[in-house]
């Protein structure tokens, strides 16, 4: 099945506007690079820019898998969602590439970044440890989302009660 043909059941396309909005309110995604085999998928806290550009924080390490794909990646993919029940959900999917920014610029971005939310672990890692920042920047974005009860299960005002 399609994601035009779950239309019928009460999903909807998301606008630039709905896009926008879940990247602003969201901080937490999932980052997919590729590999000669299965794609490398990261959860990452993000920062958006509001115009076109995610930014991560990379704790650096010998071997760091994520920072040697992302170095060599034409392409990735970022994945953002929030599930607040069953019946109301957005997912909004990017592509774009992914760069490590050069630290001539790292300064002035990190001055604008607000970060919600990240993990207590990475931030205590951040403190000890080398860092670098990444940008991902967007080549296309789509969303999907449900948000409401599907008409077949009815609402709660028209359940009939006993009197």
């Amino acid at each position: 099945m399609t994601v035009d043909e779950l239309d019928d059941y009460g999903m909807l396309q998301m606008d630039g506007e709905d896009i926008e909005r879940t990247l602003e309110r969201k901080s937490v995604g999932v980052l997919g690079l590729p590999t000669g085999s299965v794609p490398l998928l990261r959860p990452l806290s993000f920062w958006y820019d509001g115009e076109s550009a995610l930014y991560f924080v990379y704790v650096l390490g010998a071997d760091s898998q994520k920072v040697t794909v992302s170095d060599q990646a034409d392409v990735a993919g970022f994945l953002v969602y929030d599930i607040e029940t069953t019946f109301n959900w957005r997912s909004v999917l990017l592509t774009g590439t992914v760069e490590r920014v050069p630290d001539g610029e790292r300064a002035a971005i990190e001055e604008r970044i607000d970060t919600d939310w990240k993990p207590d672990l990475f931030e205590r890692a951040a403190e000890s440890e080398a860092t670098a920042l990444y940008r991902f920047q967007i080549q296309d974005r789509s969303g999907i989302k449900q948000l409401e009860r599907p008409p077949e299960l009815g609402t709660e005002s028209s359940t009939s009660r006993p009197d």
